[in-house]
């Protein structure tokens, strides 16, 4: 008889987000390629979609008429889990710590098995603060006492787990090939030598020191795609740093043949996250092969193993584009895909979960 498994804490499937919903999207994806091994629902914000299908790639699609983020995500995650127990589930996979809370009920009324990827020990940044910033500690807490087995995305993070909760984790990363899937598509201007930033316009992303550096003789122009007027911190970012000749600020670009034809063309790639465990976006664009500067942390550092280049002021990243400008070395770019190909592809990680789901 085939596991019955139930994804719980994303918006929903189709994908229209990044992170946990991509995830779950390339999970069912990998599970139906596989013959369907598993028997999967996953849990999905009605409030989301317009249309709301009953299947997807295989698998079934439940609705619960909650918002999946924000508050009301406790809230969102506890009831589906709930609905979970009552179709009878094997195992839950529950993406980030929201509705931890509810496990230690949930491992009171049934023997399913819980399996929680605790996402970028979230806690830590410094958008949450107060009251938000002790219920995320205080979920992290329950989620890795409560669940029968823990997923960290980051070997920085295992260690986390390991020296704060005397728990052993699984590492599983994601993938970042479905990047490369789609035909290129159009985009018209593009320098013939440019770096390019992709991010969300937010501090931990040290957005402001890469402006500061190619603001500075570059030596190449910058294009950074990302959500500027999301924040006041973006809108003043991209007040300041517009007009300037050497950078391009693009609004956020969500055609994926647009994105791939744009990350295609790149001469090197800048990655400014702080924060977060492994990130998407930079596992996406080592597919790529492009020499990569990262800042220097440790998640960055594990993510690309030490052979990226790294940096952490603006002075140290205008002198690693200077040298690679003055000394290009495609044996860096070469080395970013090598290590995406071999730990981040969508069918290496969704072997692991599929092993990891299963009933014990």
């Amino acid at each position: 008889m085939r596991p019955r498994v139930a994804i719980v804490g994303t918006v929903g499937l189709p994908a229209a987000y990044s992170g946990f919903e991509t995830l779950a999207e390339h999970l069912v994806r990998y599970n139906e390629r596989q013959g369907l091994p598993a028997q999967v629902a996953v849990y999905c914000s009605t409030r989301a979609f317009e249309e709301r299908p009953a299947a997807y790639h295989g698998a079934e699609l439940r609705y619960v008429n909650l918002d999946a983020n924000n508050a009301s995500s406790i809230l969102y995650d506890a009831v589906s889990m709930v609905s979970a127990l009552r179709h009878g589930v094997d195992t839950i996979l529950l993406l980030g710590v929201s509705g931890a809370i509810a496990l230690p009920f949930v491992r009171l009324f049934s023997r399913a098995r819980i399996v929680t990827n605790i996402d970028g020990i979230e806690w830590r940044r410094e958008k949450w603060q107060g009251l938000a910033k002790w219920v995320l500690r205080t979920s992290e807490r329950i989620a890795v006492r409560w669940s029968h087995a823990v997923v960290a995305d980051n070997g920085a993070i295992v260690d986390y787990v390991r020296e704060t909760y005397g728990v052993d984790s699984a590492m599983i990363a994601y993938g970042g090939d479905h990047a490369l899937s789609m035909e290129p598509g159009v985009y018209e201007g593009l320098p013939d030598r440019y770096a390019l930033a992709l991010c969300r316009i937010e501090p931990e992303n040290n957005v402001h020191m890469i402006l500061e550096a190619f603001a500075g003789d570059p030596a190449m122009p910058l294009i950074f795609i990302g959500n500027w007027d999301r924040s006041e911190y973006g809108r003043e970012l991209k007040r300041r740093y517009a007009g300037h000749a050497s950078i391009r600020v693009v609004d956020p670009i969500y055609d994926v043949a647009t994105l791939r034809t744009i990350r295609a063309g790149s001469a090197f790639y800048v990655h400014g996250h702080s924060a977060g465990g492994t990130n998407p976006s930079l596992v996406e664009m080592m597919h790529f092969g492009k020499p990569t500067a990262v800042f220097d942390c440790v998640f960055n550092r594990k993510t690309t193993h030490d052979r990226a280049l790294y940096f952490s002021d603006a002075a140290e990243l205008r002198d690693v584009l200077q040298g690679a400008a003055a000394n290009p070395d495609a044996k860096i770019g070469a080395e970013m895909k090598r290590l995406a190909e071999e730990h981040y592809t969508w069918d290496i990680v969704g072997k692991a979960y599929l092993d990891l789901l299963r009933p014990r």
